[in-house]
């Protein structure tokens, strides 16, 4: 009777351990599909920021008589970078952008100019909610990562720490300034 009793308490106490496996691995991926999503937003809006600065090039330089506007853009189409550093990017870009609006007034009274306008300035509002919404996931994630005794899970899956997108200074030139 004592086995049969031992071998009970142990199996008890083996699917306990089991479902609490379970559990915690299936926390790390309901995280680990919100930040799919949230970098997929973040991705779109970057993206469509990109069209709008590139749409812009065209509308400036007609309307400026200079050449060779936004050589940010021209260097971003050619290379395969990550999210964080095409918004370091795109933020030179927008800063760029922003002179040539502030210096000529005939962009100001350029229809296309202010959609473009508008629509980026939108776009930026989209980036900090979006970059809020990443973090606050990335800080539940790291919780769970870095805390007793779900680490263990995170380590048997081979789960990694994830970095905050924080919107550090994009003007220095610390490109490695993302936390972990």
């Amino acid at each position: 009777m004592n086995i049969i009793m031992y071998s009970l308490i142990i199996f008890i106490v083996v699917c306990i351990i089991l479902m609490w496996i379970i559990g915690t691995y299936n926390k790390f991926q309901s995280f680990i599909i919100r930040l799919n999503e949230a970098e997929a937003s973040i991705d779109t809006t970057l993206r469509k920021r990109f069209d709008l600065l590139n749409k812009s090039i065209s509308i400036i330089e007609e309307n400026t008589k200079e050449e060779n506007v936004l050589k940010i853009i021209e260097k971003i189409r050619s290379k395969k970078i990550s999210n964080f550093e095409l918004d370091r990017q795109l933020y030179d870009a927008i800063n760029e952008y922003t002179r040539y609006k502030e210096k000529y007034n005939e962009l100001k009274n350029n229809t296309d100019f202010l959609k473009i306008d508008i629509e980026l300035n939108s776009t930026e509002a989209e980036i900090v909610a979006l970059r809020k919404y990443y973090n606050d996931i990335i800080t539940d994630y790291n919780k769970l990562a870095k805390t007793f005794p779900s680490n263990i899970v995170r380590i048997l899956c081979k789960y990694k720490k994830k970095p905050y997108f924080d919107g550090k200074n994009m003007d220095d030139n610390i490109t490695n300034d993302f936390k972990l």
